[in-house]
Order: C-alpha cells, then structure tokens, then sequence
C-alpha cells in the first residue's frame, strides 16, 4: 500500500502526509521534550544565550575537507561554533571553539563519551542525548525533529534540523543575536554517494571530511541530504537577512550556493 501511493501521489503530497504523521508520532514525546527534569533545566539555561552576542560576528565551521586549508589560526579570537567531530581538530588549531553543537543520533551514539569530556558549552539533541548523555554543566538538551520545517527564533522550542546540524547551529547563532555569521568548512560535496539519509559503515578512511578518522573504519553514518540542507539555508537566509543580518560563506572551493561568497582572508 505504502508503495503504491508513492507512485500514486505527487512528492509535495508525500512530503505533507509525512510530516503530518511525523507530528502525530511527536506527540507523545511532547511533555518528555517540555518537562522532563532536564530539558526544563535546558531550557532555563537557555535564556542566558538570548542575544548574549548581539551585534558581533562568529564562525561556523563545518567539517569538510577544505578546513584542512583553512588557515584557523586566524579564528582564535573570534566566536566560534563547531559541530559532532569537529574536536579531532582542536589540536592542530591550537584552541577550543567557543561553541560545540551535535544532534545526529549516531553521532551522539558512538562519540556520547567524547561530548561529555567537553568542557565548553554544547548543545545536543534531546532525542539521542537522554538516552546517552547525563545532565552537567555546560550541557544544553536541545529539542530537535526531522521535519516539519521551520527556523526558530527561539532555541527553548522546537527546531528543525533540515537533514544538517549545521543549520541548527545557524539557528543557535541568530537566538545569540549575531549580526554577522560566516560559514567555513561547509563544502556542501560528499564523495561518497547514495540515497540520502541511508545509514552505512565506513570501510576505511574519510574522504568526505576534515581528518581521515572522522567517519573513519566501522562508523555508522547517514548518507547526506544535500537538498534538504538547502531548503533549511534558504530558510535561513530569509530570516536572517529581514532582520538586517547576514549568513556569508567564505569555504574554500564550496559547492553550496545559497548565501554571498566571501575571501575568507579578505574578513581579517
């Protein structure tokens, strides 16, 4: 049946009878997401971020291979945000980004150790992070969804994921009030190709990312959903710019080509 009204209706229908039955499924994780101990902790917490930056400028560093020719020196003294494994980095830049940022269940999964030795302040999903994490300072349980798009405003609520932590650290970086946000490392091109969002283990090194290591041998990962991202960026620059702020993108050589290109040299 389910297979004979994929080929019966048009993909927006399936995308709306999605969504509807996604929201029906949430609706008993609703008061766990509002109420549970923890996330009216988070939630508390969370108003000490509104617009603690406002008027300034930060960085988003994704991890794609074009960090590794990114000259991150330069952003030592900057606000900076960087998401799942962005730490196999923190080495060789010489410093600890000012943010941490994670909501992929096979991330928190398999790294949940590796985010609780953070000492920085980190925002991760509530959905995986109460069945693998524990409540400490410096943690904040962020409730999250797969779909139903939208762009928060405020991060106490509901955010959307749009198939890329990378837009919710967009909508983390606007709830600080941050005039000006400037994406690096954001290549927006996979090597590794397939359906989108399909779950596979790696076989070997990297290639789609900053250290070999990071999807590296038997890591379970999700296949991107490149046009999901993109309906999230779009969204994104929408709301950012009718608030008189900006998304720049200043990764070198990436594919994505929702927000203005920026030298990322020309910014210091």
């Amino acid at each position: 049946m389910k297979d004979q009204l994929k080929k019966i209706l048009p993909q927006p229908a399936q995308v709306v009878i999605r969504d509807s039955l996604d929201a029906i499924k949430r609706i008993k994780d609703i008061p766990d997401a509002y109420f549970h101990p923890w996330r009216s902790q988070s939630r508390k917490d969370l108003h000490k971020f509104h617009d603690i930056h406002k008027g300034k400028r930060c960085f988003i560093l994704g991890n794609g291979p074009s960090l590794k020719h990114t000259d991150l020196s330069k952003l030592k003294n900057e606000f900076t945000f960087g998401m799942n494994r962005i730490y196999l980095a923190f080495e060789d830049m010489g410093y600890e980004t000012s943010y941490y940022v994670s909501v992929n269940d096979l991330v928190i999964e398999q790294c949940a150790q590796e985010i609780m030795n953070l000492k920085i302040p980190r925002f991760v999903s509530w959905r995986a992070g109460k069945r693998l994490l524990t409540q400490q300072e410096n943690l904040f349980f962020l409730y999250t969804t797969y779909t139903e798009p939208k762009f928060a405003k405020d991060i106490r609520k509901r955010l959307w994921e749009s198939a890329t932590v990378t837009y919710v650290a967009l909508q983390i970086s606007f709830f600080m009030g941050f005039d000006e946000v400037i994406l690096i490392g954001v290549d927006h091109n996979f090597e590794t190709k397939g359906k989108a969002n399909t779950t596979i283990v790696s076989q070997g090194d990297d290639p789609n990312h900053f250290h070999p290591g990071y999807f590296g041998k038997g890591f379970r990962w999700q296949l991107p959903d490149l046009e999901m991202s993109e309906v999230g960026y779009k969204m994104a620059k929408d709301v950012f710019e009718k608030d008189n702020r900006k998304v720049l993108d200043a990764t070198i050589g990436g594919k994505l080509t929702i927000f203005d290109k920026v030298d990322f040299d020309s910014l210091f």
